[in-house]
């Protein structure tokens, strides 16, 4: 197992080279880059100016050509110190080498909008994400599997048949919609005020002990993990269901109640293990979506500024160091997770070996 682990941790490396390529030469194309930016901001300024001084003054100064659109009318020597800034002074191949050998060593350099360390963004915004994500994902798997057992076990019964609406009802709702609709019942929209509207501590946390910080954290965090959750449980819930009813079916369990073996030793003392490889298949897609996509937008409702936010903005704004890193932090926590769920499947089943099977 040593020895696999190690290849993965290798191969990880040309995986991360490879998406950040693609980001990188993509991000070439796209119009409205960060000088574009700066160059629109200015416009505004002038226009603004020009309107306050009574239409008088005249935005465009100089007859000078550029590649950026709308630059025409800059200072070329602005636009070069502009370029010398952002790094675009440089060769796109020597630029992307540099960021990868900066990348392998965690050094993401200085977003180009907020005058701060990359690295230092991304470590204020990872605590709300990981918060989001990481009980998301215990929760959910906390009722899904045992809910799923339990409707393969009671199939076709009144309480299978009343479950399954429920979570399909609860699949079809988007997660922003239940979010708003929460926070109009049980935020002070108008009805009750019994939950906090936005962030994840309160203004007066520090003060409190470490119990009623921990009873605020979870307080905080009601509203959005419910939102968050509302519609991840079904996809978990039938597929634990439909795995353990292929499992259930086959002739080892047959024998195995025909040894005499109590209900419990045989759906967790065999089956269990064997209905789980789906379920934790699943688990590194279901991680990186309850910890990028799916709260992007609970993050906006709730007021949490999260990395996924961050993200989010800095794409639109063309903050292109902020966005490279964090594709680099998901697709680095991605792959880590996706080695984890590996681990786990020979801890559940011993039988697996992956370290004889090439990669």
């Amino acid at each position: 197992m040593g020895a696999y682990i190690i290849k993965r941790l290798l191969l990880m490396i040309p995986t991360l080279l490879g998406a950040l390529a693609i980001t990188f030469i993509i991000a070439q194309f796209v119009p409205g880059g960060p000088i574009e930016q700066l160059i629109a901001k200015l416009e505004r300024t002038d226009q603004t100016d020009a309107k306050l001084n009574g239409g008088t003054e005249n935005i465009a100064t100089a007859n000078t050509a550029s590649t950026y659109r709308g630059a025409r009318g800059i200072d070329p020597d602005t636009i070069k110190k502009w370029e010398k800034q952002f790094g675009f002074d440089k060769p796109a191949p020597q630029r992307f080498a540099e960021m990868a050998w900066n990348y392998a060593r965690f050094d993401f350099g200085d977003s180009y909008f907020q005058s701060r360390p990359v690295s230092r963004l991304i470590l204020e915004k990872l605590p709300v994400s990981i918060s989001l994500g990481l009980w998301l994902l215990i929760i959910s798997y906390s009722i899904s599997i045992p809910l799923g057992i339990a409707k393969a076990v009671r199939e076709g019964t009144r309480f299978d048949i009343l479950t399954s609406a429920i979570v399909s009802f609860g699949y079809a709702i988007p997660s922003f919609i239940f979010a708003i609709f929460m926070i109009i019942l049980f935020a002070g929209g108008s009805y009750w005020n019994w939950f906090p509207l936005r962030g994840l501590t309160s203004d007066n946390f520090s003060s409190l002990n470490l119990g009623g910080k921990i009873a605020d954290y979870a307080w905080h965090l009601v509203l959005p993990l419910t939102a968050m959750g509302v519609g991840g449980f079904a996809t978990t819930t039938l597929l634990t269901k439909n795995s353990f009813l292929d499992e259930i079916r086959k002739q080892y369990v047959v024998t195995a109640r025909a040894k005499g073996l109590s209900e419990a030793k045989v759906l967790y003392g065999h089956v269990f293990r064997n209905a789980m490889m789906l379920v934790i298949s699943g688990f590194p897609g279901a991680f990186i979506g309850a910890f990028f996509t799916g709260s992007l937008l609970i993050e906006q409702v709730f007021s949490l500024d999260g990395l996924g936010y961050l993200t989010y903005k800095s794409a639109v704004n063309r903050d292109y160091a902020v966005v490279f890193a964090a594709l680099w932090v998901f697709t680095l926590i991605g792959l880590l997770v996706a080695l984890l769920s590996d681990l786990i499947y020979t801890w559940i089943d011993p039988r697996i070996d992956f370290e004889s099977r090439e990669i």
